[in-house]
C-alpha cells in the first residue's frame, strides 16, 4: 500500500473554510448573501494559497465556469442593446467587455483584492493588486453567484457593473492587435509578426514577453500575464511609436 506524503494533498479537494470578515463585507457590497458561503470562499481562493496543501479547493474551476457565464450575459445584453448590429460589430464589443482588463477594473471597484486568499509569498509580492489575479477571481465570483443563486444572481452582478460599460460602447472598439494589423496591411507592410521572447515566473503566475515586428519598422517588446495580454501590449507600443494610436 502506497503511503501518502505528508506534504501532498489528500485525494479529492475539500470544501473551503467559511468566509472571513472581508468576504462578509464583500457580500454587503454586492447586495447578495450566499446561501452556501463556502462558494464565495472558494471563488476567492487562489491556487497558490496554503489551503491547497490541505486539500481545499481553489477557484480555477469556478473561473472556467464564470468566463462562460459572463460571455453569455454579455452576448445577450449586446444583442438587446444593439438590435441592428451584425456579428462583426458585436464581436469586438463583446471582446472589450469580457477581457481581463475589464474584469480587473470591476474587481477593483468592489475591492475584491482584500478578499483574495493567497500564499504568503504571493501576498508579499503584491498579488492583491495584480490584474490577472483580480480578473480570475472576478470570473470565479460569477460562477459562485450562479451556483448559489442561479442566473438571476449572476445577472444582477452583471447589470450593476457591466451595463454602463456596455451602453458606453457606442462605437465598435478595435483592440490594439486588430488596429495594428489594419494599419500594417493598409501601408502594404504585410501582417505583424508576434514572437515569444521569454516566459518567467511560477506556473500559477507566469509573465510572458512578446516582440512584435512589422516590415521596415522598429520592433517592440512588452510583458503580460498571458501571451494575448503581452501581444496586445506590444501592439499598443508600436501603434504609439508610429503615432497611429486612437
Amino acid at each position: 500500500m502506497t503511503k501518502r506524503s505528508k506534504t501532498s494533498p489528500p485525494t479529492g479537494a475539500k470544501r473551503p473554510r467559511l468566509p472571513t470578515a472581508a468576504h462578509n463585507a464583500l457580500q454587503k457590497r454586492l447586495g447578495y448573501t450566499f446561501k452556501d458561503p463556502t462558494l464565495l470562499t472558494q471563488a476567492m481562493t487562489h491556487s497558490s494559497a496554503e489551503t491547497r496543501a490541505a486539500g481545499f479547493s481553489d477557484n480555477e474551476r469556478l473561473e472556467f465556469l464564470g468566463d462562460r457565464i459572463l460571455g453569455l450575459l454579455t452576448a445577450d445584453a449586446l444583442t438587446k442593446a444593439f438590435p441592428n448590429a451584425n456579428e462583426g460589430d458585436l464581436a469586438p464589443r463583446l471582446n472589450a467587455l469580457v477581457r481581463k482588463e475589464t474584469l480587473a477594473a470591476v474587481a477593483e471597484d468592489i475591492a475584491l483584492g482584500k478578499c483574495l486568499i493567497l500564499s504568503s509569498g504571493e501576498d508579499r509580492s503584491g498579488g492583491r493588486e495584480k490584474p490577472a489575479l483580480l480578473a480570475d477571481a472576478c470570473e470565479a465570483l460569477f460562477a459562485a453567484l450562479y451556483r448559489d443563486g442561479g442566473l438571476r444572481a449572476a445577472k444582477s452582478f452583471f447589470d450593476a457593473h457591466w451595463k454602463e460599460r456596455l451602453l458606453a460602447a457606442s462605437h465598435v472598439p478595435r483592440d490594439a492587435k486588430t488596429h495594428l494589423q489594419e494599419w500594417a496591411q493598409g501601408e502594404g507592410l504585410g501582417m505583424p509578426i508576434y514572437t515569444p521572447v521569454a516566459r518567467k515566473g511560477p506556473d500559477h503566475a507566469p509573465i510572458f514577453t512578446i516582440e512584435v515586428g512589422v516590415a521596415g519598422r522598429k520592433s517592440h517588446r512588452a510583458k503580460g500575464a498571458s501571451k494575448r495580454e503581452a501581444e496586445q501590449a506590444a501592439a499598443e507600443l508600436m501603434l504609439k511609436a508610429e503615432g497611429i494610436n486612437d
